[in-house]
């Protein structure tokens, strides 16, 4: 699997350490850093991709063959400032995630990610120390609907900066994306349409405020 970080990635992280007063050698240990949570979170992914596998009792390395071994990892690190006026503002307007699965690295004091169920917000709390792991719009597709892509949304605090790390785990783009076999029958027909590069179609639904993944459903 490719494990990839984007120059623009890099040059956020070592713009915190440029305005820290950390040693002169705080540059590299950022990169290492990031490459080692990467590196790890690639590992965290493939026991999530195994155990949502085995509850659905597919082969355990369904969704990771499905994924391919060009799958990608991106990683995206946030940063809210805060807002006075944080009624009038968003620090991500809503959406549900293009990867398969997002891992979330939450602020550790300071809320912000909030769920929509039913119509209605819901925050999500800050555990200290735990990963949030977020199903994204291709598996919902993979699983037929079993697993679902939540929509959700960053909000601003009035005075409190927030920080948060996201590493976004995508299958290759040329692959085939569509609901596994052994979740297709006469009792729950296919829900999805197959589709190839989902990330690179994503971007103008997210622009437009819609959800590509409704366009795949039949």
């Amino acid at each position: 699997m490719t494990v990839w970080l984007s120059f623009c990635i890099l040059q956020r992280a070592l713009m915190l350490v440029k305005y820290s007063n950390g040693p002169g050698n705080s540059r590299i240990r950022v990169e290492d850093t990031i490459l080692e949570f990467t590196a790890k979170s690639q590992l965290i992914s493939e026991v999530v991709f195994r155990a949502m596998a085995m509850s659905l009792d597919l082969e355990d390395h369904c969704f990771l063959d499905k994924c391919g071994v060009r799958a990608t990892m991106q990683a995206r690190f946030n940063f809210f400032p805060p807002c006075s006026r944080h009624d009038l503002v968003l620090g991500l307007k809503p959406h549900s995630d293009s990867s398969a699965i997002t891992i979330v690295l939450q602020d550790q004091e300071v809320e912000g990610l909030q769920l929509l169920k039913d119509d209605q917000w819901f925050r999500v709390p800050v555990i200290p120390g735990a990963l949030l792991i977020n199903i994204g719009d291709q598996i919902e597709i993979m699983s037929n609907g079993f697993f679902k892509s939540p929509v959700h949304r960053a909000v601003i605090n009035p005075t409190r900066e927030r920080f948060s790390v996201a590493v976004f785990y995508s299958p290759d783009p040329e692959n085939d994306i569509e609901p596994v076999d052994g979740l297709v029958n006469e009792a729950r027909p296919r829900l999805y349409k197959k589709v190839k590069n989902y990330v690179g179609n994503f971007l103008q639904y997210y622009q437009q405020g819609k959800r590509l993944v409704e366009d795949m459903k039949i």
